[in-house]
């Protein structure tokens, strides 16, 4: 999985990359974060409000900044709401949004967690950047089914990687 996307091409050539930090259900995305840090791309990481059901995509330096972030209670790890950090869309946007995903259809659908936050935040990339940023969906092969079922403001990823 983790050489799949660090060979696609749109990987390759992106410098700003957004990669969620993976639950214990998800695909692990720890081998593409030290991918990111090593060859000096920029990384951004999720860090979601709740009550408001708000995402950002916040820059972190190195791999031992990110470690010393506090845990949710999803237990993973971000920035506080009072952690000054860049955000994403207010310095230059992103090239490549890995994202997280319940289910994917091989077109590009994507079943998230029921929030939006993903979706919301897709669109906005869209409508703020002057070039969309790549979306690359990773999942399980059991993820991977022939449909999902989507409402319109579902936004459909451009790749969709999934570990045999």
């Amino acid at each position: 999985m983790t050489m799949m996307l660090l060979s696609l091409p749109e990987y390759q050539k992106s410098n700003r990359v957004s990669i969620y930090l993976h639950m214990d259900d998800e695909v692990r995305t720890s081998h593409i974060l030290e991918d990111i840090f090593r060859t000096g791309k920029i990384c951004f990481i999720p860090r979601y409000a709740t009550d408001i059901t708000h995402m950002d995509m916040l820059r972190v330096n190195t791999l031992q900044e990110l470690e010393s972030l506090p845990l949710t209670k999803w237990n993973i790890r971000q920035p506080l709401i009072s952690d000054e950090r860049e955000n994403a869309l207010n310095t230059g946007g992103l090239d490549l949004i890995v994202v997280p995903g319940l289910a994917f259809s091989r077109q590009g659908a994507r079943l998230g967690r029921g929030k939006g936050y993903y979706d919301t935040y897709l669109t906005k990339c869209r409508q703020l950047q002057n070039t969309p940023p790549v979306t690359v969906g990773l999942a399980f092969k059991q993820q991977v089914l022939d449909n999902i079922p989507t409402q319109e403001f579902d936004v459909k990823m451009d790749h969709v990687l999934f570990v045999e």
